[in-house]
């Protein structure tokens, strides 16, 4: 197992996350907690030393789960963390109590990590509110010990994570990003690793496999990859990836079945990092598959000052592209929550003013009825 340094700990470069846990009966809150329990032995027995779970994983499950596995183990041979719930407004004044149960859930006196969980659109303003204690209280829980590091997670736009940074920044500690080589334009995480590394935060890595989309390749993209190293096996691409890039600490990766652990674990007894032209031709070949797919918006906004209802036509558009290309999924109505409902898709009144300045010849009023449709908003 590779390690990485962070601070004075010396953390596995592959972290169990315990998102996708294995289930019964195809129903995510009912773990299959021999199958786990399994999973987490053979995790620690290969030098896996950090876990990662959360609130609401697995319908509340999964911090039990993983709390009654990890109790097997000496305290200080592993490192747990976990994250305060705020994806749902509804717990944004409940921290201590939730802070209290996760502590009993994980049968543990402190937690090693912890973080804000999902910074987004959606709650950027709630966080930013001191008057719900969150902060507060974390940073008092890191002084009495029962936080050893805090740092924070998101899945929104650079603009979100700039604001929570420019807030919180001096206090974080780590970052969780949504980072693999498709997302790396498509979604602007080369952005925000620059972002974080402004602040001087380490990386840490969630969706490396983009929700198994890229361990589930065409053959013709597999051909490719095969072309470059012919002993490389499809997933370790994205974890060869992430291996080339230095602000990275620990890949996270939700495994569900102990052949995707052995598999993993395998990949990381050793560092191999893209060359120059390995990495160009795997972003070329990421760009590829996006755009057989999405609508090929450059952001110019030259359809922005032509929109009557004054949309945000651009970020709407990409939000669409995201939903379409990851075939649902919670990002585009998380980000869309938090818009008036005259801003929201729903709202085009299909004059095709817009398309008529596209560069692109994108024909946005479809587009936007469509995204309407599939949000039902």
């Amino acid at each position: 197992m590779i390690y990485k340094e962070f601070q004075d700990l010396k953390l596995s470069a592959l972290g169990m996350g315990a998102m996708r846990l294995p289930v019964m009966d195809g129903d995510d809150s009912k773990i299959d907690e021999a199958a786990a329990k399994e999973m987490v032995a053979y995790a620690m027995e290969q030098g896996v030393n950090y876990y990662d779970t959360a609130w609401g994983y697995h319908d509340g499950n999964s911090e039990l789960v993983m709390g009654r596995a990890l109790k097997e183990y000496p305290r200080d041979s592993f490192y747990l963390a976990t994250k305060f719930p705020g994806y749902d407004l509804a717990n944004m004044d409940k921290v201590e109590e939730i802070f209290e149960k996760q502590l009993e859930k994980c049968q543990v006196e402190y937690f090693d990590f912890y973080l804000f969980h999902n910074v987004c659109e959606m709650n950027i303003d709630a966080y930013l509110d001191e008057s719900h204690g969150i902060y507060a209280y974390l940073m008092k829980q890191k002084e009495n010990g029962r936080i050893r590091h805090l740092g924070f997670s998101a899945h929104g736009s650079y603009d979100v994570m700039k604001r929570f940074l420019d807030k919180y920044g001096k206090s974080m500690e780590f970052c969780q990003i949504q980072l693999n080589y498709l997302d790396w334009s498509f979604q602007d995480a080369k952005a925000k690793v620059e972002l974080l590394k402004k602040h001087n935060i380490p990386v840490w890595v969630m969706e490396p496999l983009r929700g198994g989309r890229l361990a589930n390749l065409t053959k013709e993209e597999e051909a490719k990859l095969k072309a470059m190293r012919p002993e490389e096996g499809t997933p370790a691409w994205a974890f060869r990836f992430l291996q080339s890039i230095p602000e990275v600490t620990v890949v996270l990766s939700g495994m569900s079945n102990m052949e995707q652990m052995k598999d993993n674990i395998h990949t990381f007894q050793e560092e191999k990092p893209l060359s120059e032209e390995e990495m160009k031709n795997l972003l070329a070949m990421a760009d590829e598959m996006v755009q057989k797919i999405v609508l090929p918006c450059t952001a110019c906004h030259y359809c922005v000052s032509h929109c009557p209802q004054e949309l945000d036509i651009p970020t709407l558009l990409a939000l669409y592209n995201e939903h379409c290309f990851t075939k649902g999924g919670f990002i585009a109505p998380m980000a869309l929550s938090s818009y008036p409902e005259d801003k929201l898709p729903s709202a085009c009144v299909g004059c095709r003013s817009c398309e008529e300045v596209c560069p692109q010849q994108i024909k946005v009023s479809e587009a936007m009825a469509d995204f309407a449709e599939k949000l039902n908003m």
